[in-house]
Order: structure tokens, then sequence, then C-alpha cells
């Protein structure tokens, strides 16, 4: 599970209303204006500050028994319309801006998940609708709202679809926040944490989606064993340079540092030549979350989760 981020009653209603889009585990729960179309209304009942909103103080797995979540069903791609809350682009959230996709098509990208659970079950997403935990939806930062998307744990290669409808995980190095059903299903519970592929898929042609990124045996559910994956490798990717000398001169200053092993590594993207310079690999999201405030204070801007099988 990752931390959770909340603003405190003191700071300024224009601060609260910056950018809380929903009830996900990491953004403050107040609407930001202009979430919705002009002149659109939030649902009464929604608090209009964080203070006080959840019951909880931390979060935390079901109070009692949970359902057998085995007969829970994943939801089914379809069309939908975009929701009138949640889409608002660009966006800020703690000093940083996000503009959201104006379509999930095409969208994949590896990095680490995290989950949230019964501290926001029955508050509101993003999206205006409740947040339940037992049912297989996720909160994102840039996808559009809702949208579907297939999540794959290629630490074990089991796999599963989810509904987006909320906003997060603002907090660095995480890429997607499932709900407590799903992240069960894909072993990203108890651990916490797990290296993700995240793969949208369009709902006017679900068979067109893309196998997953590993071999994954129809068992391949919670409990079950999944085909053996190759243990994937991560990196803190410190960045992305055209010219040679400017990966040599960001790789030293990192050598400096003494923080492990450093490497430029050629890749080609769109046929030119891109010196990605990279931390690693690491032995696990712990050493990434520690070693990335460290990366960021030399200078050489902000890193990024990198996975590689």
């Amino acid at each position: 599970m990752t931390r959770h981020v909340r603003y405190r009653s003191a700071l300024p209603a224009a601060a609260l209303a910056l950018a809380a889009l929903g009830g996900c585990a990491h953004q403050p729960p107040a609407r930001p204006p202009g979430a919705g179309p002009a002149g659109a209304t939030p649902p009464s009942s929604t608090p209009k500050s964080g203070a006080g909103r959840y019951a909880q103080d931390r979060d935390s797995t079901p109070d009692g028994p949970p359902p057998d979540l085995s007969r829970i069903p994943e939801p089914v791609p379809k069309a939908e319309p975009p929701s009138q809350y949640g889409n608002k682009s660009p966006y800020t959230v703690l000093g940083e801006t996000y503009r959201v996709l104006p379509s999930a098509k095409g969208y994949v990208e590896r990095g680490i998940a995290s989950w949230y659970g019964n501290k926001f079950h029955g508050y509101t997403t993003s999206t205006f609708e409740k947040y339940d935990m037992y049912a297989y939806s996720a909160a994102h930062k840039t996808l559009p709202l809702p949208s579907y998307a297939r999540v794959t744990n290629i630490e074990n290669g089991r796999s599963v679809i989810v509904r987006v409808n909320d906003r997060g995980p603002f907090v660095a190095n995480r890429v997607i926040d499932l709900s407590y059903v799903a992240a069960v299903k894909l072993g990203v519970w108890p651990k916490g944490t797990a290296m993700v592929e995240v793969r949208a898929i369009d709902p006017d042609h679900p068979d067109q989606e893309p196998a997953p990124p590993a071999a994954v045996s129809a068992r391949a559910t919670a409990g079950a064993v999944p085909a053996k994956t190759p243990k994937p490798a991560l990196y803190l990717q410190v960045g992305a340079y055209a010219d040679r000398a400017n990966a040599e001169r960001a790789a030293a200053t990192m050598r400096a540092a003494h923080l492990g092993d450093v490497r430029v590594v050629s890749v080609q993207i769109d046929g030119k030549a891109v010196q990605r310079v990279r931390l690693g690999p690491l032995a696990d999201v712990d050493e990434a979350d520690r070693l990335t405030p460290k990366v960021r204070s030399l200078g050489l801007g902000e890193p990024r989760v990198a996975i590689d099988n």
C-alpha cells in the first residue's frame, strides 16, 4: 500500500480546491474548480473540504471477512461517455501538473502499482461514483474517466481488467492505484506494490486487445500458481538525451554520488538515437523509493521508474 497524501485543514481554501479529484488514496478529497462542464454542480452530499472526511486515519483491509473474491466478475469493457467530473485538463496536485489524455487508445505504460482499500470504501471517486474496494477499479493520473485497462503483474504473470474511475496515485514512482480485489487477484496485496504493465483497452474493439506481456495461465487467479515469468529489471531513469556528451555528464554526476551502478543505454526512438541514463538494476520497489529523493537532490530532474524484462 502507498503512503496517503492529505492536505491539512489549515491550508487556504484555494489550495484545498486546487487538485482534489475524488476519493483516491493519494489526493485531497475536495473537487477542483471546473472539474465538470461550466456551471456543473457536484452532488450535494460531496464534502466541501477534506477535514474529517474519512472515518479512518490509515488505510486498511476489510474490517471483517471479505466476500468470496473468486466470485466477483471482472468488468466487461464497453464504450462510455466521458464523465462529467474528473476530466479537467490540465490539473495540479501537490505542485505537479497533469494533462488528461484525449483518448485511452494506444496507451501502454510500465510502472509500479499500489492499492487502496477500506479507508476509502463508500466515498466518492473523481467521477462522483462510490468507491467499492470489491469492484475491479483503479485510479490513474492521466487516462480519461472512465476507461478500461488490462493490468498485468510482470513479476508473476497475473492479469486483470479494471475500470478506471478515479485520479491518482499522487506519490512518486506509482503509475496506478488498484482496488482491493484487483490487488488481491494480481498479487499486489499483501506485498503492497508490484511492477506492472498498464495497457488501455479499446471498448469498441475489445477483440483486438493484444496479449499480456507475459504468458498468463487461465488458472492465474488469486491463490493459483501462474506460469513462470522472467524476473523484470527495475531502474531509475534520470534522463534521456539526444547528445551523448550531455548523457555522460549526467552519468558522471550520478557516479560521483555513489548511489549504485549507473549506465548509459543507447536506444532508437522514431529513427533517432537517444541516450538513457539509468541507475540500477535495483533490488526492489523499496530501494527505488529510497533512492528517488537522493537522485532528485542532484539537480538532474525528476527520476522515473523504468522496467525491462
